[in-house]
C-alpha cells in the first residue's frame, strides 16, 4: 500500500499530531493512531513509535562508543606479532605477557605504562580484529584456488562407448598377490590391455602407489608395440589423482575412468586378469625382492608367448531374441595378427612385429615360464632348498609328452604325488653344531662337506662317525642352493626383445619409506 503523504506532508502532520497525541486519552489516542494510519498508510505499532517520539523529525544517533584501542595500541601490537612470526591471535594472546617482558628487557620496546595495561588487556578475538588488515597485506601471496578434484576433470567412459578404437587405447587395472589377506606389503601386477587387439603387458610393484604408476606405466609405453593413444582406468586412488592426471596431460594421453561399482566397463582387462595373470600366477602370497623380480622374469616370458601364440576370440556382434542373447565372434586370432591385418598400424612396426615373431622360439618361452612357476611355488611355500632344477630345453621336451598327467601348471597347483613331507623321523644329529658349521662356510664357502666333519670330529671327538657324512652333504647342498636361488632371478631379456628389461619390479631401487602404500 503507497504512502498518501509526501514526506514533507508527513512530518508537518506528525508536528500538529504529536502534541494532540502526548494530551490527549486513551480513547483519543485511538482515534488520533486511526486517523494518521488512515492518511500516512503505515503500520499502527510504527505509527504509536512516530508520534511518541520528541526532538525533532531526525531519529536520534547513538553516540560513538570510545575507543579503547587507539593506533598505538595496535602499532604495539603489530611489533609483536612480527616478534612472535604472525602466530595467531589466541596462541599470540597467551604469549603477550612474556614476549613484551622479553622485548623490554632487551630494549627492544619502550611502552607507555597507560598502552602496556591496555595491550595485556586485549583479547584473542580483538587481536585478530586489530591484526586483520595487516595479515592481508603481510602474507604477499594471493589466496589458493580450491582445488578441483581429480575425478572431476576425467570423463566417465562405459562399455558401450567403446566402438571400434584404433590400437593404442588402454584398459590398466591392479591384481593383488596378498593371497588371502590384504595386511602388510605384498606385491602387485599393473596389467594393461589394448582393447583393439587384446594385447597384454604386466608389469610387477612393490606397492600400490601412484607414483610407481607413473613409472610403471611408462615401462608399458616402451615396451608397447604402438603407441598409446589413451587409458581407461577404474576409481582406485593409485590411478585417480593429480600426479596420474598430469603425466597423461603433459604425454597428451587421453584419460577415462570406469564407472564406480561398475566391472563391466573395464570387461576387457578383466577377462586378461583371469586368463592371464592369475592363470600364470595363481593366488598365493607374494611378498619381497626376490619374488618381485621372479615375477618379472616369468611376465618378461608370458608377455611374448601369450601376445604371439596364444589366440583368444573376440566379440563382433551381440543380438538379443526374446530371453536369449545371440553372440558373434571373430576367427581366433593372436594380438600380433591383429596388429599385423589393422590398417591403421605403420608397416614399419609390422615388419619389426613379424621379425621378432619369427625369432622366437614357443617352447623355449613355455619352459621359462614352467621354471619361474616353479620358482614362484618354491617361494610361496618356503621350499627353496627342495625346488626343482634348471632345466634344459632338451630335458623339458623329454618329458613335455608326459606332463599332462601332473595337472595343470601353477605355483598354486599341488600336483600328484604329494610333495615330500617337511618333517624329520630322526633326531637332526647337526641340530646344535649347524651354527658353527654356517659360520665356517661364510669364512670359506668353497669347504667341502668331508674337511668340515673332520673339523667337527677334532672340536667333539666320538660325536659324529664317519657315517654321517652322506647326511651333511645333503645339507650343505641344500643350503648353497638355497643361497644361489636368491641370485639366480636376475632379469634376462628375452631372444627378440631389444634393450634391457630396466627396473623389472617398479620400486625395486627405492627405499622403503617411499614405497609404503
Amino acid at each position: 500500500m503507497q504512502n498518501r503523504l509526501g514526506k514533507q506532508a508527513r512530518a508537518e502532520v506528525l508536528d500538529v499530531l504529536r502534541e494532540r497525541y502526548r494530551s490527549a486519552g486513551k480513547q483519543d489516542k485511538g482515534k488520533i493512531l486511526d486517523e494518521f494510519v488512515a492518511v500516512a498508510c503505515c503500520h499502527r505499532k510504527h505509527a504509536v513509535r512516530l508520534l511518541r517520539r520528541t526532538g525533532g523529525r531526525e531519529r536520534d544517533r547513538p553516540v560513538a562508543a570510545r575507543r579503547i584501542y587507539d593506533d598505538a595500541v595496535r602499532e604495539a601490537l603489530v611489533v609483536l606479532w612480527e616478534a612472535a612470526d604472525r602466530i595467531c591471535g589466541k596462541r599470540l594472546k597467551a604469549v603477550l605477557p612474556g614476549l613484551v617482558t622479553a622485548l623490554e628487557q632487551h630494549g627492544h620496546l619502550n611502552l607507555d605504562p597507560a598502552i602496556r595495561t591496555r595491550l595485556l588487556s586485549v583479547s584473542a578475538a580483538t587481536i585478530d580484529r586489530l591484526l586483520g588488515s595487516v595479515r592481508g597485506t603481510a602474507s604477499g601471496c594471493k589466496k589458493r584456488k580450491k582445488a578441483t578434484k581429480p575425478s572431476k576433470q576425467i570423463a566417465v567412459r562405459t562399455f558401450a562407448d567403446w566402438k571400434q578404437p584404433a590400437p593404442g587405447y588402454l584398459e590398466i587395472d591392479f591384481v593383488s598377490h596378498g593371497g588371502t589377506s590384504m595386511e602388510g606389503a605384498f606385491l602387485w601386477s599393473l596389467a594393461a590391455t589394448d582393447v583393439c587387439t587384446g594385447w597384454i603387458e604386466v608389469i610387477p610393484l612393490l606397492a600400490r602407489e601412484q607414483s610407481l604408476v607413473v613409472e610403471g606405466l611408462e615401462l608399458i609405453r616402451r615396451q608397447l608395440p604402438v603407441s598409446v593413444l589413451g587409458i581407461d582406468t577404474d576409481n582406485d586412488s593409485a590411478f585417480i589423482n593429480d600426479t596420474l592426471l598430469a603425466y597423461c596431460q603433459a604425454q597428451k594421453l587421453e584419460f577415462t575412468r570406469s564407472r564406480a561399482y561398475q566391472k563391466n566397463d573395464q570387461a576387457w582387462i578383466e577377462q586378461k586378469n583371469g586368463a592371464v595373470v592369475r592363470r600364470f600366477v595363481g593366488y598365493e602370497r607374494l611378498c619381497g625382492l626376490v619374488a618381485g623380480q621372479c615375477l618379472a622374469q616369468l611376465f618378461q616370458a608370458v608377455r611374448l608367448y601369450v601376445n604371439y601364440f596364444q589366440p583368444s576370440f573376440k566379440l563382433r556382434s551381440k543380438t538379443r531374441e526374446g530371453a536369449k542373447v545371440k553372440k558373434c565372434y571373430e576367427l581366433p586370432a593372436t594380438p600380433c595378427e591383429r596388429l599385423l591385418t589393422h590398417a591403421s598400424v605403420a608397416e614399419a612396426t609390422k615388419e619389426k612385429l613379424r621379425y621378432e615373431r619369427s625369432q622366437l622360439d614357443p617352447l623355449e618361452l613355455l619352459r621359462r615360464i614352467r621354471e619361474s612357476q616353479a620358482a614362484l611355488a618354491a617361494l610361496t611355500s618356503g621350499e627353496l632348498g627342495n625346488g626343482p632344477e634348471r632345466a634344459t630345453l632338451e630335458q623339458f621336451l623329454a618329458v613335455l609328452p608326459e606332463l599332462w598327467r601332473q595337472g595343470d601348471a601353477r605355483p598354486t597347483h599341488r600336483a600328484a604325488p604329494s610333495k615330500p613331507r617337511a618333517y624329520r623321523t630322526r633326531v637332526d644329529p647337526f641340530e646344535g653344531a649347524w651354527p658353527e658349521i654356517l659360520l665356517w662356510l661364510q669364512e670359506n664357502p668353497e669347504a667341502t662337506a668331508k674337511s668340515l666333519l673332520d673339523h667337527l670330529q677334532q672340536d667333539y671327538p666320538g660325536r659324529f662317525p664317519e657315517g654321517q657324512l652322506r647326511t651333511l652333504q645333503r645339507r650343505i647342498r641344500e643350503w648353497r642352493r638355497a643361497m644361489a636361488r636368491k641370485l639366480i632371478f636376475g632379469c634376462q631379456d628375452g631372444p627378440g626383445v631389444e634393450g634391457s628389461y630396466e627396473a623389472v619390479v617398479v620400486g625395486a631401487a627405492r627405499s622403503p619409506e617411499e614405497v609404503a602404500p
